[in-house]
């Protein structure tokens, strides 16, 4: 089997989406695909195995645009709805493929996430309820299969939130300040991916100019740059003033990398 990371972008999309319900502006209102933007998630396939980090409200549209037919894992970067308000919907994999689903999560994530899914958790008589692995996760490495995963401890305003490296990938979402610890995990990445909500400055997200800061001290080979919302401006405009190393993402948007799994390097 190849040893190819396969990365897609399943939405790369604020928490309310793009675009946004009732506005005009001329983002909104595009006829570029690539300023439509659902809530920000992204699948990595490697070995015919796929992994999803975050499952927002948009999850069951991307998996179907996406062609996702198994999946194996989910990894939660943190509690907030736009990323785990898709976590019923695995319940069609559980049907279709007559497996429950793993869940990485940390113990303050899964306490949210209690109270969000009661039904996950206490059934009852109900038997529809999503069918999940919990995986706890910590500020350590862990694989999945044959995937080694590396969380990035970052600061989403006062919440801890995790980003995650595998290999030469490091992708964060939902971040305004990243520590030097994390900075130096970070480096050395091939491709970055990191939040830009928009050009101002925000109280919980990095905005163009601070994430285009935070690329410059880790100095990746690329960037791309997601969680974006209507007020970063338009996807073709906004591309012409970044730096010839750093894009806006957009959904649908896939790259490849070479990828030496846990079991090969194991094995040397």
């Amino acid at each position: 089997m190849e040893n190819k990371l396969r990365i897609r972008f399943l939405g790369t999309g604020t928490s309310i989406g793009v675009p946004i319900i009732s506005c005009n502006c001329e983002v909104c209102t595009s006829a570029n695909f690539k300023d439509n933007r659902l809530r920000a998630s992204v699948l990595l396939s490697y070995r015919e195995k796929n992994i999803v980090v975050d499952c927002g409200p948009d999850f069951r549209m991307q998996m179907l645009l996406a062609g996702v037919k198994d999946l194996e894992a989910i990894l939660l970067t943190h509690e907030h709805r736009d990323h785990i308000a898709g976590l019923d919907d695995v319940r069609a994999f559980n049907y279709i493929l007559n497996k429950p689903i793993h869940l990485y999560l940390s113990d303050r994530v899964l306490e949210n996430v209690k109270i969000e899914f009661p039904y996950i958790f206490n059934p009852g008589d109900y038997q529809g309820e999503p069918k999940l692995i919990l995986h706890d996760l910590k500020n350590e490495p862990f694989d999945v299969g044959e995937i080694r995963i590396t969380p990035l401890l970052v600061m989403h305003g006062e919440m801890p939130v995790f980003g995650f490296r595998l290999g030469d990938f490091s992708y964060i979402t939902d971040a305004n300040f990243i520590p030097d610890e994390t900075i130096e995990q970070i480096k050395g990445s091939k491709i970055l991916v990191l939040n830009a909500l928009r050009k101002r400055k925000h109280p919980t997200h990095f905005c163009l100019s601070e994430a285009l800061e935070i690329i410059e001290k880790v100095k990746p080979e690329k960037a791309y740059l997601t969680h974006l919302g209507h007020y970063i401006g338009l996807h073709d405009q906004v591309n012409k003033s970044l730096p010839a190393h750093v894009e806006l993402a957009y959904d649908g948007l896939e790259i490849v990398l070479h990828y030496q799994s846990n079991q090969a390097t194991n094995a040397k």
